[in-house]
């Protein structure tokens, strides 16, 4: 089975929802991105984005999990109805990644994944290459990321 199979081009699918806490903002700023606004909601205020907020690797990164899980829960789904769930591989890259708004400590950033094509590898017999735009709305429902994405997918 392949991604066309089970996914409509141009339909939202929901992949999941991250809490952007406090805490968890600072723990990764920390590791990963250690900029004041990062990591100190008083001086955070006067910045220009005026308060804690995450670091877009951190809304990107959220993406991802949440990706992965929503992966995992349609391959479930695909064994339980007795079909072979899509073989997904790496993704050779993307383009147009955009933070579009602040994330700030206590927002909840809900992912959508749009499939938009799937085309063989011309030199790659058995492969195919899946676009898929990737978007992160906050509690609003205002659209804080997006990306443009690439996978290769396996007959």
């Amino acid at each position: 089975m392949m991604l066309k199979d089970i996914m409509t081009v141009g339909d939202a699918v929901e992949m999941g929802a991250y809490e952007f806490t406090a805490e968890r903002i600072i723990d990764f700023a920390s590791q990963f991105d250690p900029q004041f606004f990062h990591l100190d909601a008083e001086k955070a205020k006067n910045s220009v984005l005026g308060g804690l907020c995450a670091s877009g690797w951190h809304i990107s990164a959220a993406m991802m999990k949440c990706n992965v899980e929503a992966i995992e829960r349609q391959a479930g789904a695909v064994i339980e109805a007795g079909g072979v769930p899509p073989k997904i591989g790496p993704s050779p890259g993307f383009k147009n990644m955009k933070w579009l708004k602040p994330v700030y400590a206590g927002d909840t950033v809900t992912y959508f994944m749009h499939f938009t094509s799937s085309r063989p590898i011309r030199n790659r017999p058995g492969r195919n290459i899946v676009e898929i735009i990737y978007e992160g709305r906050n509690q609003k429902g205002d659209l804080v990321f997006t990306v443009d994405a690439s996978v290769v997918e396996f007959d």
